[in-house]
């Protein structure tokens, strides 16, 4: 994909920038960082832009980083479960060998 101007607003800034990245895709991650954003300007008593988007990016990261610890215990479950499984089809296949040499 080529590289284009791609424009978003967010917490009332227009913000124009060059990206290989699916415009809508863009728009949606503008809106994520928008609504973070006026969530903690709502929270915050200091207006300072600079502050808002500092907790929001702090807020962000959070997010991303409980979704890795999360995603890392699902993936240890996964791997688990897959070594349970060959596990119960390696007796399963043994057994089965063990019946034909037997007949």
């Amino acid at each position: 994909m080529s590289e284009r101007v791609i424009t978003i607003d967010i917490h009332g800034q227009r913000y124009s920038f060059k990206s290989d990245l699916d415009p809508q895709y863009v728009s949606e991650l503008a809106v994520i960082v928008d609504e973070k954003m006026r969530a903690v300007a709502l929270e915050l008593t200091s207006a300072d832009p600079l502050r808002v988007a500092v907790v929001a990016a702090i807020n962000i990261a959070d997010d991303l980083a409980r979704l890795r610890e999360h995603g890392a215990g699902i993936e240890g479950q996964l791997i688990a479960r897959t070594a349970e499984i060959e596990r119960i089809v390696d007796a399963v296949l043994d057994e089965a060998q063990v019946r034909v040499v037997n007949e």
